[in-house]
């Protein structure tokens, strides 16, 4: 996973790339040599800093653009890959990392809440990956990475909606890859654990109880390299799987 331009050439499209992970996946990519959409909800002045930062890495204007849509609007999403068509032709790459999360009792959780949280992550990623295809099909050497987490393979108390949805992902990884495999779209999740990045509330209590073996939180770019990794000429052998990113913290 050395430094390449193993993607020179390619467009991939990153959800949630405002900040923290989604950001630094969006700059690997162009460093790798990809243009970029950089995708937020509302966080406009974070996007354009990415935006700045993958044509600085990346190769000037072309290299990135933002573009703002609520991924559980289906409108919305089908404008968002229309925009792509339309400033770069093809699309190689999504990488669905966009999510939204929250923790509470499971007996406090309205139904409201719980729609909103797999709307969030779920919902949304099946509504990318659907109009993401006909862009994809068209790609020599299409990819689709999700972006899961721990929650969907541990017991996590409070988080009963953010597992459900993220186990989702995996399942729907699953389902994708089995049904593109033909076509020569992989479709893989990387399901990391507690990440350095910048947090609006105190680390989940999973987090606190039992700390990460490595002893040291992951870092966003190791995440990012590995993005780089399945959606390059080496990672095309790799389909169906759920890639684990966390320090040892879970083995299964």
């Amino acid at each position: 996973m050395a430094d390449s331009r193993d993607l020179e050439g390619h467009t991939a499209l990153v959800t949630g790339a405002a900040r923290n992970v989604g950001r630094s996946i969006a700059l690997e990519l162009a460093r790798a040599g990809a243009r970029v959409v950089v995708h937020a909800r509302s966080s406009v002045e974070a996007a354009q800093e990415t935006v700045a930062l993958c044509r600085e890495a990346g190769g000037g204007e072309a290299a990135a653009f933002a573009h703002f849509a609520d991924l559980t609007d289906p409108a919305a999403v089908d404008a968002m890959f229309g925009e792509v068509e339309a400033r770069f032709g093809r699309l190689d790459l999504l990488v669905h990392n966009a999510a939204e999360r929250a923790d509470g009792p499971f007996e406090t959780i309205g139904y409201d809440e719980w729609r909103r949280i797999v709307g969030s992550i779920l919902d949304s990623a099946f509504l990318c990956d659907q109009a993401a295809l006909p862009l994809l099909r068209r790609s020599a050497a299409a990819s689709i990475v999700h972006i899961g987490g721990v929650a969907a393979h541990v017991g996590v108390r409070h988080r009963a909606h953010v597992s459900a949805a993220k186990a989702g992902i995996a399942g729907l990884t699953r389902a994708l890859a089995a049904e593109f495999a033909a076509e020569n779209i992989t479709v893989n999740c990387i399901s990391p654990a507690q990440m350095a990045t910048e947090r609006k509330g105190p680390l989940p209590e999973h987090f606190v109880q039992r700390p990460v073996p490595m002893g040291r939180p992951g870092e966003p770019v190791e995440l990012a390299k590995l993005v780089c990794f399945l959606a390059g000429p080496f990672g095309r052998f790799i389909t169906g799987q759920t890639l684990h990113l966390n320090g040892g913290w879970y083995t299964g």
